[in-house]
Formats: C-alpha cells, sequence, structure tokens
C-alpha cells in the first residue's frame, strides 16, 4: 500500500507519465522512444536484467513497462516471473512486445496485461493501447486504495459486506459463518508497548489470518482499531483456530510474558435472510458474552441470545408508540431530611417504569442501557423531565406546595449544546422555578470527555440549577472531585453503603468520605437506607437526607382541598448558610480554585451533626 502511495504522489513530477522501454534492439526501441515521447517520460533497457534495474529504481514513478519477450541475459518470460515474485514490483502494468502468438498464453499467466505485435502497428494504435492501459491501471490502484485497509491490507468494512454478499450469489447452499475476533485490552497495549508495536501486532493479526482461512475460502476484514470479521465456509475447528492466532503473534512479541489475548464471537450457520451487517452484529452479541472473562475465549450466538436480541428489538420498535400514550410512569422517591429524630421529607427523586402491555412493568435496568446504545434516552429524558415538571405544578396547585425533583440527565443528553434552552422552556411552561428541578448526574460522566460535560454543567448552574453527583462511590471515585467538580451535593451509591452496613459493619470510609464533603460545604446525601439502625447511623456519619419510595398519585390522594393550617404549613427546606470559615489544608494548598459558588436548598451542615459526635466516636471505639 504504501507503495501504491508513493507512485500516485510521484507519477507526475515531470508532469509526464514514465514509461520503460524494454527492447534488446536499438532501432526498435528508438521507433518505441519517437513513438512516445510526446506524451511521456521514456526510459529504456537494452535485456532482461537493466530492465529489473530500472523498475527497482524507479518503482515510484514508473506507470508502464514495454517488454519484448526475445532477449539475451534474461528473457522477457522471466522478467515477467521476477517482477510477480517481488512486492513492489508486482502491480506495475506490463506490454508484452512479440510476434510469437504462443507465447501469448504464458505471457497473460504471469501477469501481462496486453500485447504490441511486432512489426510494430500504427504509432496512433500504439497510443491508444498505451493510454488505455495505464488508466486501468491507475483506476485499478483508486479502487484498491479505497477497498483495503492501510495498515493490514485487508478489506475494509464497506467492501467486505459487498463481497459476501456476492458470495452468497454465487454459493446460495453454501452454510457460512460469521466470525468476530477483538484484541482484549488492546488500547493498553499501545499504552505499554507504543503506537508501533501495536500497529505490528494487528499487521501480524491479519497475516495469520490469511493463512489459516486461505485465499478464496474467506474474506476477512478489519472492521475497527483492533476488530477483525471473517466470512468463511463452516468449520468446526475454531478452538485451534483462535489459538493458532495467538500463538502465532505471541511467537513475535518482545516479551512472552505478556500474552495477547483474544475473544472471539461466532454465528455459525448464518441466516441469509439478514443483512450481512445483521450477521455480524449476532457474532459480536456473541463475542460480548465472554468480555472481561479469563476461562473462556469464545462466544456462540445461541437462541437466549436471539431470544433477547427479538425482545430488545420489540422494546425499541414499541418505543414511541410508549412515550405517544405515556405507557411510562414516573414515581418518586422522598428524599428526607435526616437530622431530627423524625425524618422530614426535603425533596424526592423521579424515576421511571414501563408500563408495556404485552411484557408487563419492565424493569429500568433493561431499557436505559438498551436506550442509552441507540441514543433514544435523550427523548426518554425529555419525557420524564416534562413529566416531573407536569406533576410539581400540580402538587403546587392542588396542595399549596411542592418539594424541589431531581432528575436524571444523560451522559449523551451533555453533548446537546441546547439543553440549557430545553430545561428553561419545560420550566416557563409550567410555571415552576429552577430551584424546583434538581439536575443528577452521573459519576461516571464526569470522567469521561469531562471538559466538554464541566463546560455545559457551569453553564447549568449559571442559570440557577443545582446539580447532584449521583452514583458516587460506583466506579472511579477520586476525592479530589469533591473538591474540583461543579456540583451542589453528593449521592452516595446504595451499594456503597449496604457495603457499610453488612457484617461486620464497618462505616469508616463512609465516615471519611463525609468528612472531607463536609470541610467543602458538600451535602451528602445516602440512598439505599432501609432500616431504622441505618438511619440513625447514616445521620452521625453526618448525611443529611435518605431516601425511600413514593409514587405521585399517593401524594394527591389527599384531600384536594387542604385546611387553612395544613396549606399554611409547608415542608421546611432550609437553606445552606454562607458563611466565613478557616479554609482547610487542601483548600490554602490550592488557594485559586475557580468554581463557581455552590447554591444550595440542602439543610445547613453545621447543623446536621449530633452534639457529641466526639464522645460518640469514643464510646464506639472503646473495648469492651
Amino acid at each position: 500500500m504504501n507503495v501504491m502511495d508513493n507512485r500516485e504522489k510521484n507519477r507526475f513530477s515531470n508532469d509526464k507519465r514514465q514509461v520503460l522501454v524494454v527492447d534488446d534492439e536499438l532501432v526498435n526501441r528508438e521507433l518505441l522512444g519517437l513513438t512516445l515521447a510526446s506524451d511521456y517520460d521514456v526510459i529504456f533497457a537494452e535485456d532482461g536484467e537493466e530492465a529489473l534495474r530500472q523498475c527497482e529504481a524507479h518503482k515510484d514513478t514508473l506507470s508502464l513497462v514495454l517488454l519484448d519477450l526475445m532477449m539475451p541475459v534474461l528473457p522477457g518470460l522471466e522478467v515477467l516471473r521476477r517482477m510477480k515474485e517481488i512486492p513492489s514490483l508486482s502491480s506495475i502494468p506490463v506490454i508484452v512486445l512479440t510476434a510469437d502468438q504462443k507465447a501469448e498464453t504464458e505471457s497473460l499467466r504471469l501477469g501481462a496485461v496486453d500485447f504490441i505485435p511486432k512489426p510494430y502497428p500504427q504509432a496512433d494504435v500504439i497510443l491508444a493501447r498505451v493510454l488505455r492501459t495505464i488508466e486501468l491501471f491507475e483506476d485499478r490502484q483508486i479502487i484498491t486504495s479505497t477497498e483495503r485497509d492501510p495498515l493490514t491490507g485487508l478489506y475494509n468494512k464497506e467492501y467486505f459486506y459487498r463481497y459476501a454478499e456476492q458470495f452468497d450469489l454465487h454459493h446460495p447452499d453454501m452454510v457460512t459463518d460469521a466470525i468476530y475476533i477483538d484484541v482484549n485490552h488492546f488500547h493498553m497495549i499501545n499504552e505499554r508497548f507504543g503506537f508501533s508495536y501495536g500497529n505490528g501486532l494487528l499487521r501480524r493479526i491479519s497475516a495469520k489470518l490469511q493463512e489459516l482461512v486461505g485465499e478464496g475460502d474467506g474474506f476477512i476484514c478489519r472492521y475497527e482499531a483492533d476488530k477483525f470479521l471473517v466470512y468463511c465456509p463452516s468449520r468446526d475447528d475454531y478452538e485451534s483456530f483462535l489459538e493458532n492466532i495467538s500463538v502465532g503473534i505471541d511467537e513475535e512479541a518482545h516479551n512472552s510474558r505478556n500474552r495477547t489475548h483474544l475473544r472471539m464471537g461466532l454465528y455459525t450457520g448464518v441466516d441469509k435472510s439478514l443483512s450481512v451487517e445483521r450477521r455480524f452484529d449476532r457474532a459480536k452479541l456473541a463475542a460480548d458474552t465472554v468480555r472481561g472473562s479469563i476461562i473462556k475465549s469464545i462466544g456462540f450466538y445461541d437462541d437466549a441470545l436471539h431470544e433477547k436480541e427479538l425482545y430488545a428489538e420489540q422494546l425499541i420498535e414499541d418505543f414511541h408508540k410508549a412515550i405517544s400514550e405515556k405507557q411510562f410512569t414516573v414515581y418518586f422517591q422522598p428524599k428526607f431530611d435526616i437530622r431530627p429524630d423524625t425524618p422530614k421529607l426535603a425533596s424526592a427523586e423521579a424515576l421511571v417504569r414501563w408500563k408495556h402491555p404485552q411484557f408487563g412493568m419492565i424493569s429500568p435496568g433493561v431499557f436505559i442501557p438498551l436506550f442509552e446504545a441507540n441514543g433514544l434516552i435523550q427523548e426518554l429524558d425529555t419525557y420524564v423531565w416534562k413529566e416531573t415538571a407536569r406533576h410539581i405544578r400540580q402538587w403546587r396547585d392542588k396542595l399549596g406546595f411542592a418539594v424541589p425533583v431531581s432528575v436524571n440527565v444523560s451522559r449523551i443528553d451533555m453533548y446537546n449544546p441546547d439543553l440549557g434552552p430545553a430545561f428553561q422552556s419545560i420550566i416557563l411552561k409550567n410555571g415552576i422555578s429552577y430551584e424546583d428541578l434538581l439536575l443528577e448526574v452521573t459519576e461516571s460522566a464526569y470522567t469521561q470527555d469531562s471538559k466538554q460535560i464541566l463546560q455545559m454543567l457551569d453553564s447549568l448552574r449559571k442559570l440557577g440549577f443545582r446539580i447532584e453527583m449521583d452514583d458516587f462511590g460506583t466506579g472511579y471515585s477520586s476525592l479530589n472531585m469533591i473538591s474540583s467538580l461543579p456540583f451542589d451535593a453528593l449521592k452516595l451509591d446504595m451499594q456503597f453503603i449496604r457495603t457499610a452496613f453488612n457484617e461486620p459493619k464497618d462505616t469508616r470510609m463512609l465516615e471519611a468520605i463525609i468528612d472531607i464533603a463536609d470541610k467543602y460545604s458538600v451535602p451528602v446525601i445516602a440512598e439505599g437506607v432501609e432500616t431504622q439502625e441505618q438511619v440513625i447511623a447514616s445521620r452521625n456519619c453526618g448525611a443529611i437526607m435518605c431516601r425511600g419510595t413514593i409514587s405521585p398519585d399517593r401524594c394527591l390522594r389527599k384531600s384536594s382541598k387542604p385546611s387553612s393550617s395544613e396549606a399554611a404549613r409547608k415542608p421546611e427546606i432550609p437553606r445552606m448558610r454562607t458563611r466565613r470559615r478557616k479554609p482547610s489544608r487542601m483548600m490554602r494548598m490550592n488557594p485559586n480554585r475557580n468554581r463557581i459558588p455552590r447554591r444550595s436548598t440542602y439543610p445547613s451542615l453545621k447543623k446536621r451533626l449530633p452534639p457529641k459526635r466526639n464522645a460518640w466516636r469514643r464510646r464506639k471505639q472503646k473495648p469492651p
């Protein structure tokens, strides 16, 4: 491929295509030179060995070779044979000059593309044949450059799919398999050994695949960076097939202790009524079943995966109808202020469930990842935001008060430049305030493509929204996130809380995180608090809120016309007081932090702890 690129770049260095004339007779060389000189840059060789030297010297600029067959030292047929064996010369087109018609068949077999008979025809005929051959060659090179991956020489995805379709047309009854191959942790290979080594590894894998599949027995594609597709007649030796690929590439690794691991997904006996792309989607699903496994490297597409795929397709197909028919129901989990002995309602969190007419109640753990993968999550999020705002307005109209509600903002929503205006439109339409909607962003969103996401969060906070970091403790949690990222409250993940209260109970990590959050005036919300003991322990650790479960319908089952005393009594949502405090050591180390001050209606952090917290700690740690 590099040779072809160089030839494309240098071919017209003298504004003319270059032609090599090879003939042992001077008069023939002069005659062809005069014929071609006006249109081409002509160079000469008088025998086969000189011809090979000229080809090697001008391999990047040669457009054509005119080759006589009957020559001393090295005959023309031997020149053709050697050019075919040398990769850098095999793609240069050759027109044979001969009066021997019997030699035409052997010349074509060795790679010649046309003939000019001796004695030579008129000059116009020679020029026409030369131009046609060069143009066909250049067109072929352009097609080759677009159908092949420049690193590995394998087909790219588009041509691979096309050739697979053609193969099916010519072999309609042949049983074929779709194979998906991926290099485990390829990004870490690049990080550890460099991109040059990574590229070499991909070339070795492609060479091994070509060796094992065999020319004419299947098609191979470099699908993405470290992913390969194979379409071939069905076989039953895939374990040895994968092992042979792995062993072959590891033999050339510079450190045998760091073996490269491959995983493979198989869709055997493909359904040819499906598109080629769909067949390999199924092979990828099979490969994903062994992702991260240290025991299994091969996954098979089976009936269970098929049923799962059909179920996912059905949900995607029913999505827009479900939105229009309001099959998605928004529920609200209350968040209680746990500072008092009797917890008080302070806010709520919006959760969505799907009441499907055929499948019944569907868990968000099923449809949320599905919609995140295909982009439908944006439409679902917008639906939840609008429903939540409508309920807040309805509570205020019927009950005389409402509480702030947290709504989830997916990572993909952050890339929408109109996210801020979309929220503003919802607020204005429902006549609520910015403080009524709390925006939840998961911890993982802060760690991926963070610059753009942080800019969006900053802009939302400037509009007046408050941001809650959700699921803290599930991913790449960093205590530095508490001090530097734009959010107004920290929600500890449910599993994090439950782990702290499992036997044996150990809340030291929980206390440490809440202590650090306290120093930066970050309210902490504990999720998954289920018992009175956990409520008390969370309060003693320093959390200000915890969650429960409630439906909006339960809120509205109260009398639509509350008493005057009830209407006048709104839930207490104390505001965080602005106060001057001695900066912590972390603050002194980084005094120039440029953060938007946290605005919050969360309870004051100074008052959330019991009066004798240190004494409680000493009693807890006192040996029996």
